[in-house]
């Protein structure tokens, strides 16, 4: 018998493709929402509320850490704990390319299932990005799936046909406690390759080159651009030529034209989506990661007014101050933004002492408005969003709701900032 643990979007992804397969299956989770729990049994699911059952597979949704004192409780009594990308792995023959990296994981991801669609092939996209990979795995060709540390952590088995490691910086110290850990998460999508699979890799990165050379599948290596779209664009290109020689087929390079032409675009990633006078507003709440952030800032128009915090996750933000003559004034929001501030000597820091996220953000442009005449104000929090906000879309619609209001118009520029 299987328990999902944990709801939500990957535990109900889970138990869909489950019950397709004819799968038993029971379910469980810590904080039980009613319309999740009536879904589960709508599918023909039952709980195990006490946890009483007899279970030879655990499927943990990755926001239940491994170190959760019930999850440690089914392991000591006999239980596999895996995640869904195992699952999806071991009951699904479709191929997976598997894409994990402290930044740019979502752009690859989306940028390298498009180019292969591009080239004849039915890739879906799953996994970190929405849906979950067990909801597009059954359906693909090949399947993209975007892969976090947190689901890395649970695998076993698994194996992709192309793996590819964008970066390995700093982030989710909180949930894993050190940084070894973190990368050690992260480079368990290689652990299983073997000479007749791929591995993409980014040949800057030291950490990354190290990785690569101790694996015996075929490299493929990529070389940063000058921005993050262009570096993770790049990341795509290999990717799909890795996966296309796999399959013995030479790239269609009309075909890659033509893709390149329509290539989709990540919502909340760098997007300046309005202006005021000569200052422009620049959405990056996705931006969590010190090289996104360090990226955001090499980008933006200066003086910038950055808009930074929330719930900090371990940020290294010592390596942000050689961009910081790009910064005119830090507007420290959320839980911990003010405490992080501290850490950057030579700018103005004002602290947002709003605690309700809507109010923060508002008096954070507010604040920038006083202070720039031109250039940018930029979302690239380099912090979770959960102390004032649902997610980093709701913080990024926070953002928008109070540029408009304080004036800002919708902008788009014609050619890449």
């Amino acid at each position: 018998m299987i328990l999902v643990y944990g709801l939500g979007r990957s535990g109900l992804g889970v138990l869909r493709f489950l019950k397709k397969r004819g799968i038993p299956a029971r379910f469980y989770d810590d904080r039980p929402k009613d319309e999740e729990v009536a879904e589960a049994l709508a599918l023909g699911f039952a709980p195990d509320w006490a946890l009483e059952g007899a279970y030879r597979e655990v499927v943990a949704a990755p926001g239940v850490p491994l170190a959760h004192p019930r999850l440690r409780g089914l392991a000591a009594r006999g239980a596999l704990v895996m995640g869904e990308a195992e699952l999806a792995y071991r009951l699904s023959p479709t191929p997976i390319i598997g894409i994990t990296g402290t930044a740019g994981k979502t752009s690859t991801t989306l940028f390298t299932a498009h180019l292969l669609r591009g080239q004849g092939l039915k890739a879906l996209e799953g996994g970190n990005v929405d849906p979950p990979l067990v909801s597009v795995v059954d359906e693909a060709e090949v399947a993209v799936a975007e892969l976090s540390s947190f689901q890395l952590e649970r695998v076993h088995d698994f194996r992709p046909r192309v793996a590819v490691l964008l970066n390995l910086g700093v982030d989710h110290l909180d949930r894993h406690g050190s940084l070894e850990a973190y990368h050690a998460a992260k480079l368990n999508l290689l652990k299983n390759l073997t000479p007749e699979d791929a591995l993409v890799y980014n040949e800057e990165d030291p950490r990354v080159r190290e990785a690569a050379s101790r694996t015996p599948a075929r490299l493929y290596p990529f070389a940063p651009g000058a921005s993050p779209k262009e570096s993770n664009l790049r990341a795509a290109l290999e990717a799909t030529r890795a996966y296309l020689d796999l399959l013995g087929r030479p790239l269609d390079e009309s075909a890659l034209e033509a893709s390149l032409k329509t290539l989709p675009e990540p919502p909340h990633r760098f997007q300046i989506f309005a202006r005021k006078g000569e200052v422009v507003f620049i959405d990056d709440s996705i931006a969590t990661r010190t090289p996104s952030v360090a990226a955001a800032l090499r980008a933006a128009p200066p003086p910038i007014a950055w808009i930074l915090g929330g719930e900090d996750k371990g940020a290294d933000l010592e390596a942000l101050k050689p961009l910081l003559p790009r910064v005119r004034v830090v507007l420290a929001i959320g839980r911990d933004g003010a405490r992080m501030a501290e850490a950057l000597k030579g700018v103005e820091v004002v602290a947002i002492p709003e605690k309700e996220g809507r109010e923060a953000m508002r008096r954070a442009v507010a604040e920038a408005l006083k202070r720039l005449t031109a250039g940018s104000v930029l979302l690239a929090p380099l912090a979770a969003s959960f102390d004032q906000f649902q997610d980093y879309k709701d913080r990024a619609r926070a953002f928008r709701e109070a540029v408009f209001a304080l004036g800002g118009e919708p902008w788009t520029p014609s050619t890449p900032s």
